[in-house]
């Protein structure tokens, strides 16, 4: 009698991890996590639209990019600057991967802060996602197989014990967020998933430049180091192509093995 076997499974190739042909926004593309997820993207093959406040700073990209990228400064907060991002997009008549990376941090204790301090960064880190991806759901859910990739944070998955409440509340209302976009949209072809960094180098994170911080990073974390800006670009990449094609809803936790203890 012989055996029966199940069809061997196709390999994994290069082209699932393209992006040939297809269009991205990232927000908060001007320095850091942005800019490399625009630069990641770009090299995959994406038509890379990009936008945050400061203007130089895109155009700097877009001199060293040359070729499928566009800008288009302003900011996020501005309800009129995100339809103008929305009409946009939809002069290119699709959205392969919105990458809402925009985000911002609150410092002190609660009792210290102004209702303003608050808002803002609600703004920014929620409100800004949740309106962005209303005005572009139709150009989304449009485009075969599109991908949404919310930048959340390890700390929407955990406390923070530094003082900044708003972000730990936005975070963790982002991840919940992705996961109900993605029970929304997911019969209709688009998957919702985030990314939740821990301390990169970053604007946000001061560049890790304080001696005290970066030991407090190594003891903390289960790989003993801080991370490079670099070891992104997978996971995001990831996310934004078929390589992650029945994912959906999830949150990858890029973070040393913070949280994992």
């Amino acid at each position: 009698m012989s055996a029966t076997h199940s069809p061997v499974p196709p390999a994994v190739t290069a082209a699932q991890w393209r992006l040939d042909d297809r269009v991205a926004l990232v927000t908060g593309a001007s320095t850091g996590l942005g800019a490399r997820f625009a630069r990641v993207l770009h090299q995959a093959g994406a038509h890379v639209l990009v936008t945050a406040r400061r203007a130089e700073l895109l155009d700097e990209l877009a001199r060293e990019l040359v070729e499928r990228i566009e800008v288009m400064p302003g900011d996020i907060t501005d309800a009129t600057h995100r339809r103008a991002l929305a009409e946009r997009l939809a002069t290119h008549g699709r959205l392969d991967v919105l990458v809402n990376n925009a985000g911002i941090c609150d410092d002190g204790l609660l009792e210290q802060q102004t209702l303003d301090e608050l808002c803002r960064v609600i703004n920014v880190n929620l409100i800004s996602v949740l309106d962005l991806c209303r005005l572009t759901a139709p150009v989304l859910l449009a485009t075969p197989a599109a991908s949404v990739i919310n930048v959340a944070s390890m700390y929407g998955v955990v406390a923070s014990r530094q003082p900044m409440a708003a972000y730990n509340a936005s975070k963790g209302a982002l991840i919940n967020l992705t996961r109900h976009l993605a029970s929304q949209w997911g019969e209709r072809g688009v998957r919702v998933n985030a990314l939740a960094p821990g301390f990169f180098p970053t604007e946000l994170t001061g560049h890790l430049a304080d001696a005290d911080f970066v030991q407090h990073i190594r003891e903390q974390t289960l790989l003993a180091r801080i991370p490079e800006v670099e070891e992104l670009d997978g996971p995001l990449l990831f996310l934004a192509t078929a390589a992650s094609s029945y994912m959906t809803g999830q949150v990858l936790v890029i973070d040393g093995g913070w949280t994992a203890t």
